[in-house]
């Protein structure tokens, strides 16, 4: 009997053991909710493949993907977001302080795109145009051509388009700004109020208020976002537009790579550097989290799998502090056209990451339609406007 007790002990032993193990890693498995945005951004393949990487790293931690919409209303302990939301977040005071460095921010940025004109290569053809417009004298003239045609290949094409959909967090910042970008302007030249230069800006509210007046744009510019319009775009019913180099690889798969080229923005013509904002994907960690600390690690896993996030997207310039782009750069004219002009160009912040930037993006625009729709100057406009900011800045310092 002590033999037959014993053998049984010596078979039975080891799965004990390990089914002790397994419910002591459970017990000790910590769990952390990642927002639904990674999925959606990278693809449901990639990120099963990045969280089981993640989890060989550390057996005791677990991140869990939130899926929509079931998960809609989960607040998740790491968010992955858009330029777009960043503020918003900021402003609900939900994004905890990282220290990644010596100087704490709130949050990591992932992959980064830069703003270029957009035009339809077959339109301008049509139009009468073997190259893209270097000016904004050129830029109305094109837009004139295309809008006022009489061909028939022309017929319901607009010469260009904005799309300022209250819907559209990036709108403000992709359409109206980044005009004024290209022609030097920076609104924080002066620190950490925002200053608009009435001199040489009022300029880029005119020429804003000449295609608008001219009816050179896509019908219902207040109403549309920009996805719908690149939807407009890709299927040939808008000429010129701007738009975020990550939207390359959709145009290429919709119109070939023939079909379409890009340029960087027409400037005023005056002698300031062309500059550019930069929209982001970023990383942060909830205030409420309930482990920080290994969230943190996530977030370091996360930046070292930037190239790998450039690399899926195409992003340009991606990582902004990289000197060698990646191979998808040197090795594609689309890529290494976006790169140069990144390379040549001046990064400006527009309110992305700041207190209460849905109130000076939404006083600019409120203001920009008043400007459209009545008589008032673009002089009048850029001090209404600075007036604006200026209540906002005082009320929240």
């Amino acid at each position: 009997m002590f033999l037959i007790i014993s053998l049984i002990i010596l078979i039975i032993s080891p799965f004990v053991i390990k089914r002790f193990i397994h419910l002591n890693n459970e017990r000790k498995q910590k769990v952390l909710l990642l927002s639904p945005q990674f999925e959606e951004l990278f693809g449901g393949e990639i990120t099963e493949i990045l969280l089981q990487e993640f989890l060989k790293r550390d057996s005791y931690l677990r991140i869990q993907s939130l899926k929509l919409p079931e998960d809609k209303e989960t607040v998740p302990d790491i968010f992955i977001y858009d330029e777009g939301n960043y503020s918003s977040l900021i402003d609900e005071g939900i994004l905890a302080k990282l220290k990644l460095s010596e100087k704490e921010q709130l949050a990591i940025q992932l992959v980064s795109f830069m703003p270029l004109l957009f035009y339809n290569i077959d339109i301008l053809t049509v139009a009468g145009f073997d190259r893209p417009p270097k000016t904004r004298d050129e830029f109305i003239k094109y837009a004139k051509a295309v809008s006022g045609s009489n061909e028939t290949q022309l017929a319901n094409t607009a010469g260009a388009a904005i799309s300022l959909s209250p819907k559209d967090r990036n709108a403000v910042q992709r359409d109206i700004f980044s005009w004024i970008w290209a022609s030097g302007g920076d609104f924080w030249q002066e620190g950490n109020r925002p200053i608009l230069n009435v001199k040489t800006m009022a300029g880029d509210i005119a020429f804003l208020g000449r295609l608008y007046n001219d009816r050179l744009l896509a019908y219902r510019i207040f109403e549309t976002t920009g996805e719908q319009r690149l939807e407009d775009f890709a299927d040939g019913k808008i000429a010129m537009m701007i738009a975020y180099t990550s939207v390359i690889p959709f145009l290429r798969e919709r119109m070939g790579d023939n079909s379409f080229g890009i340029t960087n923005i027409p400037g005023s013509g005056s002698a300031g550097k062309y500059n550019t904002g930069i929209s982001s994907i970023y990383a942060g960690i909830n205030v409420n989290c309930e482990y920080p600390d290994e969230a943190l690690d996530f977030l370091s896993f996360l930046e070292e799998l930037k190239p790998v996030f450039c690399e899926t997207l195409k992003a340009v310039p991606g990582v902004v502090s990289d000197i060698i782009p990646g191979n998808y750069i040197r090795n594609d004219p689309f890529y290494s056209k976006s790169q140069d002009i990144f390379v040549s160009s001046a990064i400006v912040q527009g309110f992305s990451g700041k207190p209460s930037a849905d109130e000076y993006e939404n006083a600019f625009l409120e203001e920009l339609q008043i400007f459209f729709r009545t008589t008032r100057t673009a002089e009048d406009t850029i001090t209404a406007i600075q007036n604006r900011w200026d209540e906002i800045f005082y009320r929240i310092k």
